[in-house]
């Protein structure tokens, strides 16, 4: 058996020891088992609990702890679960919270709820600059507790410094260095640091080439650099490149799992949703997804005025009906499978807005030779059931055709749709295959009309 596994039956019993413990009033036995888990264990049993038991639990631990709970869970679950605990020990908690979690679980309440807490906490300005920032931006993501040596320092100084700040668990692998002006000047790996003679300055130990962002940067940006960099943390700077703080990659890590959640969503074209799926209303779910269906619906009505209008080959040849669903869904299937790669390739940077050109031959190479594998197919199948070889040449014609079409459009739409700001994804999945199926059908009965008019 699986670790994950093994973890996975170790959390259900000690659920169903937390709530047998809640349901008979006994908070002290619940708060023990809860405290002897790792925070992303204890934030997966809060979850499961029921909202007066969550609102019971977390003020009976320690602040620090449930902060590091919270910390774990949806910033949406926690402005609910905050809202619904009594203000001073919601406050408390919240002034545990690392500056960035807690910007981004007080920017989903209401401006007066917000301020209400705000007025509650030891050390609001640590705070307060963050919430200024859009929550997807580089200023929106970074958090405010950092250390900044000054260049003068000498390493003596900047370990004392170390000392005096005591860091929790944040990797301090290298730290950032900045002007008296509070300007990032350079980086200096804390192994070179403590390996330094105790008066060498930290100008002379550190690397001036930093990579930053400014503070407007998109946060899947920001998420793309650190990849590409391996970076730990990434400065976020000014207009004058001020220092303002600092994106860690635990907080990169939840925004490639957004990113990637928002992504899958879209490509099954539907709204992404702002809550966990079983925290999400009927009614919210509802509203995010009928828009998408009903375009789909209206642009598949396509698909029948196709058919209407080659009525007349469909009744004068029988036989092209039996191969309408294997055309169609061949073309829709070609189409995702380009769409998924181009897709890909745009986020991850192996190909730029201005290769559509290329895009497009190299997909209309690849659909050539998918095409003709296709054809040779085809035409045995359709020999197979026993049509003649003038309907088998037409399918194998027109299969043959509705590939190349496919994934040339396929390599040209999401471009497109990156280029017109509009996320990519949701030209793929259903969306393309609606487009194709009512292309694909027009394909075919030209080919069709074509072919068997001359036979």
């Amino acid at each position: 058996m699986s670790i994950s596994a093994n973890i996975a039956i170790a959390l259900d019993e000690i659920l169903q020891q937390l709530q047998a413990a809640l349901e008979a009033g006994d908070i002290g036995a619940a708060t023990a088992l809860i405290q002897g888990l790792r925070p992303p264990d204890q934030a997966d049993l809060m979850a499961e609990l029921a909202d007066s038991d969550q609102t019971a639990l977390l003020p009976a631990l320690p602040p620090a702890e449930s902060a590091d709970i919270l910390e774990e869970m949806d910033d949406a679950a926690v402005t609910d679960l905050l809202a619904a605990m009594p203000v001073e020990a919601a406050a408390r908690i919240i002034d545990q919270m690392e500056p960035d979690e807690a910007a981004d679980v007080l920017g989903e309440m209401e401006p007066g709820q917000a301020q209400s807490f705000l007025d509650r906490l030891e050390d609001p300005d640590e705070i307060r600059p963050l919430l200024l920032h859009p929550t997807d931006s580089a200023g929106g993501l970074m958090t405010s507790a950092f250390l900044a040596l000054r260049r003068r320092m000498t390493a003596a100084e900047a370990i004392q410094a170390l000392r005096e700040w005591q860091p929790d668990d944040d990797d301090i692998s290298f730290l950032f260095v900045a002007d008296r002006v509070g300007k990032l000047v350079g980086l200096v790996s804390l192994r070179r640091i403590i390996l330094a003679r105790p008066g060498e300055i930290i100008s002379d130990l550190m690397d001036p080439e930093v990579i930053s962002v400014p503070v407007g940067t998109d946060q899947e940006a920001c998420a793309q650099i650190m990849a590409r960099y391996d970076l730990l943390a990434l400065p976020v700077v000014d207009s004058a490149g001020v220092l303002l703080g600092v994106i860690t990659i635990d907080d990169v890590m939840d925004v490639l799992e957004e990113e990637a959640t928002e992504d899958f969503q879209r490509m099954a074209a539907t709204e992404p949703l702002d809550r966990p799926y079983l925290d999400t209303s009927v009614l919210t779910i509802t509203r995010k997804r009928i828009g998408w269906l009903l375009l789909l619906f209206l642009t598949e009505t396509l698909t029948g005025s196709v058919l209407r209008h080659f009525e007349g080959e469909l009744q004068a040849t029988v036989a092209l009906a039996f191969f309408v669903p294997l055309l169609i869904g061949t073309g829709g299937n070609a189409g995702s499978q380009t769409t998924s790669t181009i897709i890909r390739a745009l986020a991850v940077g192996d190909l730029r807005l201005e290769d559509a050109l290329r895009a497009f031959w190299h997909e209309l190479r690849i659909g050539l030779l998918l095409g003709t594998g296709m054809a040779i197919i085809a035409y045995g199948r359709a020999l197979l059931w026993g049509t003649g070889s003038d309907v088998a040449l037409t399918v194998s014609i027109a299969i043959f055709c509705i590939v190349v079409w496919a994934n040339g459009l396929g390599s040209l739409l999401p471009i497109l749709a990156a280029r017109l700001r509009i996320d990519p994804t949701v030209i793929s999945g259903p969306a393309m295959s609606t487009v194709v199926d009512a292309t694909g059908l027009f394909i075919y009965f030209t080919v069709a009309g074509i072919f068997l008019a001359t036979m």
